[in-house]
C-alpha cells in the first residue's frame, strides 16, 4: 500500500508541477494529479518551491490546506477510475448533469471531508453508502 510520509506528499506535487512545466514526461500517479494541479493556478507558486512547501503549515486562521485539497481530488480521481466504491462513478456523472466539473468535484470533496472527519472524531468506520448518497444529494441548480 502507497503510504506516503507528508514530505512525501509536498515533494510528489511539487516534483509533477516541476516535471510538466520543463516539458518531462509524467509517470503513473503524475498523469492523474496534472490535471488537479493546473486546475488550482493559486497553489503554483507554492509548488514552484520545494522548501517552502516542506515549511508550509497550516493558518488556523483559514483553516484551508493546499496539500489536503490536493490529495483529496487525487482520491476522487482513483475513485473515480476503479468505481470504488461501487457507484461513486454514476453518482459523480449524475453531478455532471448539473454542475461544471470543477464544481461538482468540490461537492463530492465536501462530502468525502465531511465523512473523513466523522470517521475519525466518531471512531467509526467509513461509510460508503452514507458518501454515496451525501454525493446524490446535491442541491439542485436552477
Amino acid at each position: 500500500m502507497f503510504d506516503p510520509s507528508r514530505e512525501q506528499s509536498r515533494l510528489f506535487f511539487c516534483e509533477t508541477w516541476r516535471a510538466y512545466r520543463a516539458g518531462e514526461a509524467l509517470e503513473g500517479l503524475q498523469t492523474l494529479m496534472l490535471p488537479i494541479l493546473i486546475a488550482h493556478p493559486k497553489y503554483h507558486p507554492l509548488l514552484e518551491s520545494p522548501e517552502e512547501a516542506l515549511e508550509w503549515d497550516c493558518d488556523p486562521e483559514d483553516g484551508h490546506n493546499p496539500f489536503l485539497h490536493l490529495s483529496l481530488h487525487l482520491t476522487l480521481e482513483e475513485q473515480l477510475s476503479i468505481d470504488q466504491p461501487a457507484g461513486i462513478r454514476a453518482a459523480y456523472h449524475g453531478l455532471l448533469r448539473q454542475y461544471a466539473t470543477h464544481e461538482a468535484q468540490h461537492h463530492v470533496l465536501t462530502c468525502l471531508s465531511g465523512l473523513i472527519w466523522e470517521m475519525l472524531h466518531h471512531s467509526r468506520p467509513f461509510d460508503s453508502e452514507e458518501y454515496l448518497k451525501r454525493i446524490r444529494r446535491a442541491p439542485k441548480k436552477h
